[in-house]
Parts: C-alpha cells; sequence; structure tokens
C-alpha cells in the first residue's frame, strides 16, 4: 500500500459561480483506522450542486468549509482495510467523506453497505442515493402524493428531479417536466415518459406555458430551483396544492440579500398550500425499503437512471463540478477514480 494518498481541499472562498482555481490537490499521509473504522479506496466520487452552499465561509444548513479542508462529497468505494468487526476488505460501500482518494469509514457516521449487484456501481450515487431519496421521500413523505395528481418538476433533467418525474408518474401522476434546453426536454418525454416537458431558455411566459400542460391546475410542484421559480407556480396551484423544496440551484451563487423573494403569498390562505423542505438525512432509517423499492423498478426497466461518469480522475473534479453551474451534466455527475469491481454490470453511461 502506498505511504501517502491525495484530496481536493477548498483553496479560496467561492464567490459567484465556482471554478476550478478555487481549489487544489494535496498530498496526505494514508489515513490509518482506528479501532471500529475501515480505510476505503474511493472508485466513484459525486460533485453535486448543493455542496456549491458550503463553499463561501458563509453558515448554511450545514457548516460552511473551512480553508484547507477536504471537500466534502459522497463516494462510492471498495473497503481495504478493517478494523470493525462487522466491516470486511472487498465490501463496497457508499460513504459522504470527500473529493478523496481514500477516506476512514466509520459507522457512527454515514456510511451505506452496496450488496445488490443487480445495477452499474454508479446507480447508487444516483437514483439509489441521495439524489433518488430525496424525491421518493419528498414526494411520499414531504407531498403525500396521490395517484391522479398533476406533478411539476422543476430542473426536471437532473439527478433529483428525472427521479422525481419518474416516481411520480409510476404513482399514477401527470408529471410536468421543466429544464433548459431541447434536448434535455427530449429526454424527459422520451426515456423518462413524462406527460410534456417546458424549455424555460424558449419560453417566453413559463407561467402560461405550465398552465398551457396543466389546464386543471398543479397539486405538487416539486422545485430544485429557488424562489423565483416557485413564485410563479403559485398562482397555479390547486386547493391543498403542496410544495416540495428540494433545492435552490439559482441560489447558492448568490448573496443571500439577493435572492428572489416570494410574492403571491396569499394563495397559501386561499388555497391552503403547504410549503415544506426537506434533509433526507432525516429519512435515512427508511432508506432501506426505498432503495429496494427503486431497484427493482430499475430492474423491471420502469425507471431510467440519470448520470455521466466523467475519466481523468481526482485532477479532472473541479472542473466537473464548475461545469455544473455552466448547465453541462446530464444527471447526477460522478468522476471515475478506479474500475468498477467485476461482479457489477458494466456502465455504458
Amino acid at each position: 500500500m502506498t505511504a501517502t494518498t491525495r484530496r481536493i481541499v477548498l483553496a479560496r472562498f467561492c464567490d459567484g459561480p465556482p471554478v476550478a482555481e478555487d481549489f487544489r490537490i494535496e498530498e496526505a499521509p494514508m489515513p490509518e483506522p482506528r479501532a471500529g473504522q475501515f480505510l476505503v479506496r474511493n472508485i466513484l466520487i459525486s460533485v453535486d450542486p448543493g455542496t456549491r452552499s458550503r463553499l463561501s465561509g458563509k453558515p448554511s444548513y450545514i457548516p460552511p468549509l473551512k480553508l484547507g479542508a477536504t471537500v466534502g462529497a459522497f463516494s462510492i468505494g471498495e473497503i481495504i482495510e478493517s478494523r470493525h468487526p462487522d466491516f470486511a476488505p472487498g465490501e463496497i460501500v457508499s460513504l459522504a467523506d470527500g473529493w478523496a482518494e481514500h477516506v476512514i469509514g466509520d459507522p457512527r457516521g454515514f456510511v451505506r453497505r452496496i450488496t445488490d449487484r443487480r445495477l452499474p456501481l454508479a446507480t447508487w450515487l444516483g437514483v439509489l442515493g441521495v439524489s433518488g431519496m430525496t424525491a421518493w421521500f419528498g414526494l411520499h413523505r414531504v407531498a403525500s402524493l396521490k395517484a391522479g395528481e398533476t406533478v411539476v418538476v422543476t430542473s426536471a433533467a437532473g439527478a433529483v428531479g428525472s427521479a422525481a418525474g419518474q416516481l411520480a408518474r409510476l404513482h399514477g401522476c401527470t408529471v410536468i417536466g421543466v429544464a433548459g434546453g431541447q434536448a434535455k426536454c427530449d429526454w424527459m418525454t422520451g426515456v423518462a415518459q413524462f406527460d410534456a416537458a417546458i424549455d424555460y431558455k424558449a419560453t417566453g411566459d413559463l407561467s402560461a406555458a405550465i398552465a398551457a400542460a396543466a389546464p386543471k391546475g398543479v397539486d405538487v410542484l416539486f422545485d430544485n430551483v429557488g424562489n423565483a421559480m416557485i413564485d410563479q407556480v403559485i398562482p397555479l396551484m390547486r386547493q391543498n396544492g403542496r410544495i416540495v423544496v428540494s433545492g435552490q440551484v439559482d441560489a447558492y451563487n448568490s448573496d443571500e440579500s439577493a435572492v428572489a423573494g416570494i410574492r403571491n403569498t396569499r394563495a397559501f390562505i386561499t388555497h391552503r398550500l403547504m410549503m415544506q423542505g426537506l434533509v433526507v438525512f432525516d429519512d435515512l432509517p427508511n432508506w432501506g425499503a426505498a432503495e429496494t423499492a427503486m431497484a427493482d423498478h430499475m430492474v423491471r426497466g420502469e425507471l431510467a437512471g440519470r448520470w455521466e461518469v466523467l475519466p481523468g480522475g481526482l485532477e479532472a473534479t473541479p472542473e466537473a463540478f464548475a461545469g455544473l453551474f455552466r448547465g453541462e451534466n446530464t444527471g447526477r455527475r460522478l468522476v471515475r477514480l478506479a474500475p468498477d469491481p467485476d461482479d457489477f454490470p458494466k456502465d455504458t453511461s
């Protein structure tokens, strides 16, 4: 085993959209597991828009990242050394310890064993990972989704949005997706089988376009974008409509004072609307059943994953992350650090 490993740290606080120069690669001593821990060699690491909220040095729902600290991220890797009696070398696990070639796993934190070999490994960082779980619990717990309802999903070609739209369709709902670009819209109506897709970049009046696609109104808005988008949909909501606040990608690069507000609040009274956010780790005890149900949907061809795996190793990660904010990604964006184990299906993304 090599005596050192590499990691990516925050070199300077982000001001506006992140760029690769905000980060640097450092060599560090190989971490050593203590009793009850294990050492993991990462195979895939994720780059996620939500990470941006930690990179400005300002508080969010989780503490901001300090300069020189490893950038947090989800990853999948193989245990190569263990000092925990229940985890053995060779096991594949998902962790949340950051952009690094090697990390320490500790079951007191976020650790998910990956034992289902029916789907490519990357699936467990997308549809069967945090993205898919956010969609599942946002719809089922927060929105209390009912068959026959009309659901609007924003950023609907992304990792969370594409899962949410497809789960709503499988639940017997009419699904309208909003995304930027014709290719994304074609994917939503073709592969994901949404009932309608709206290219917000090409339409002059987004509210009118949504109203035309949902003439009876909207029961559930699953929003991944932010307040300006929510405010356009509120007047279209039906009585007892629910708004799920899943993400705020429009606000991640803005100072809090510049974030758009919500004006159409009267409808919360007149139409008895509900708006609620979620942090999916609140639902962690119930992930197992949701993962199994979604994996079964994928194996049966009822649910399409949407991810891309970029080559280039650790060096490719900062630019892969910056590209998220230029709209370059197609679903969940991952970076490959090592080959997949032989007993997983080949990833053809």
